[in-house]
């Protein structure tokens, strides 16, 4: 969601990544450890530097900036004493990385270094993108029917259902505003491409611009988030089965459309959900009408060429675009190898809350998907276009430093993300009641479907 920041001129300068104040008052299971090293300062000289560098910069011109946003942004003042803490960098006493502290760096300084045409969006550009990905849609559908050999569909519906998801991103980019500048064309644009795949363009668009504006807390965020240990411990055996147990997570999504997710209520189809302000409504009903339209014209496909054939074409390659939604969506907010961390409270930040994304490699599908496994960047500023995503994370490394997790690099498939992502489900079951920051704990007596006797 648009909103208008005024930043200092201080705010675009990267500043030192070391020394923040260590935050009390969280529960911490396992953090990453990684080895880093404090100076031989004095915090009196650290201060003393900082106060010279805010007032020098303070003095300087302001301007505003239009990006993405939560609806409360931490502000300068409240992130700026970042020092004298856990994860700052020196070179005496060994420390451990704590990746629930908060960072040595500001939302600004990410912003900073990366360059500035990355934000400049270029509406020729995203059009081609969709005009690519609708014709080989065609093209795939138009070959199968035409060959029709028993061995081709299935590479078919493999195929289709990642172009579909692919169509998923565009639209997605057209909800996030980073398609074009004009809005109408990212309406347009993303009601053609998302309700030709069933999904509810605005209905989706705004809850997803939740899942955004409150990435990593527990009780606010949308999409995958944790659940409670009270929450948990309330499902009865079959819905943790359905929720734990592959392959039943990877075909959530259109459930998730019509009843969220355990512990939540409302329906991204219903104007009245309480995902929705009432001003809204009637964005909503367009795009339930929309997707009555795509649901009433497969219906008459159906009858035209046989419910056997729809199914084939598209059907099946249907399913295959949900799996390919929920294990992308999962893996951004899940199966590191270390423990991440869920905030509440007063700890968390829209900054704070972006760190714990990740970024994935999907091999030769990075290009297919239009590089969404680039994740932190996206999810801290979703104005980026896709094209240019690759391009920020690399210019913002060195500023995350160890808050960024490196991807492991794919073959020309990713299938060990199937790995990670049936081990996430295995040991990712729900996090404490209490405290600000918190790690997803595991449930020892749940082990998927009962065992018989």
């Amino acid at each position: 969601m648009a909103a208008s920041w005024v930043l200092s001129e201080c705010g675009l300068r990267p500043l030192p990544q070391n020394f923040h104040r260590p935050t009390a008052g969280f529960s911490s299971n396992h953090p990453a450890k990684v080895r880093v090293f404090r100076s031989n300062k004095s915090v009196t000289d650290l201060r003393l530097a900082s106060a010279k560098i805010s007032s020098a910069c303070f003095r300087g011109r302001s301007w505003g900036l239009k990006v993405s946003a939560p609806l409360r942004v931490a502000s300068i003042e409240d992130e700026k004493e970042r020092v004298n803490g856990v994860n700052g960098v020196g070179d005496e006493e060994e420390l451990e990385f704590d990746p629930g502290a908060p960072p040595p760096f500001k939302l600004a300084d990410i912003k900073a270094a990366i360059p500035k045409h990355c934000w400049v969006k270029d509406p020729w550009r995203s059009m081609s993108y969709v005009v690519r990905d609708v014709l080989v849609v065609f093209g795939l559908a138009a070959a199968a029917v035409y060959i029709n050999k028993w061995f081709v569909w299935p590479l078919y519906w493999a195929a289709q259902g990642t172009m579909f998801w692919a169509l998923f991103v565009l639209g997605h980019d057209c909800g996030h505003g980073s398609f074009s500048n004009n809005p109408k064309l990212n309406s347009v644009v993303g009601h053609l491409l998302h309700s030709s795949i069933l999904v509810p363009y605005h209905g989706w668009r705004i809850s997803h611009r939740t899942h955004h504006q409150n990435h990593g807390h527990v009780e606010n965020d949308e999409s995958w988030h944790p659940l409670s240990e009270r929450i948990y411990k309330k499902l009865d055996n079959m819905t943790r089965i359905l929720r734990f147990t592959v392959p039943f997570p990877m075909l959530a999504y259109p459930f998730y459309l019509w009843n969220r997710s355990p512990g939540k209520t409302g329906s991204h189809f219903h104007p009245n959900s309480d995902l929705f302000v009432p001003n809204e409504r009637k964005d909503v009903i367009t795009s339930t009408l929309c997707w009555t339209a795509m649901a009433a014209l497969l219906v008459g496909l159906s009858f035209v060429m046989g419910p056997i054939q729809l199914l084939k074409l598209y059907g099946i390659p249907y399913w295959v675009f949900v799996m390919w939604l929920d294990l992308v969506t999962y893996l951004h907010h899940h199966g590191h190898e270390d423990k991440l961390p869920w905030y509440r409270g007063k700890e968390w930040s829209y900054l704070r809350g972006g760190l714990t994304t990740l970024d994935r490699d999907y091999g030769l599908i990075n290009n297919i998907h239009h590089d969404i496994g680039t994740h932190v960047v996206h999810h801290l500023f979703p104005q980026i276009p896709h094209y240019h995503l690759v391009e920020a994370t690399e210019a913002a490394k060195p500023v995350f430093g160890k808050y960024y997790r490196e991807p492991k690099k794919s073959g020309p498939l990713p299938f060990h993300l199937l790995g990670s992502f049936i081990r996430s489900l295995k040991k990712d079951h729900y996090v404490s009641d209490n405290g600000d920051v918190v790690y997803y704990q595991t449930d020892p007596d749940f082990g998927g479907f009962p065992k018989s006797k």
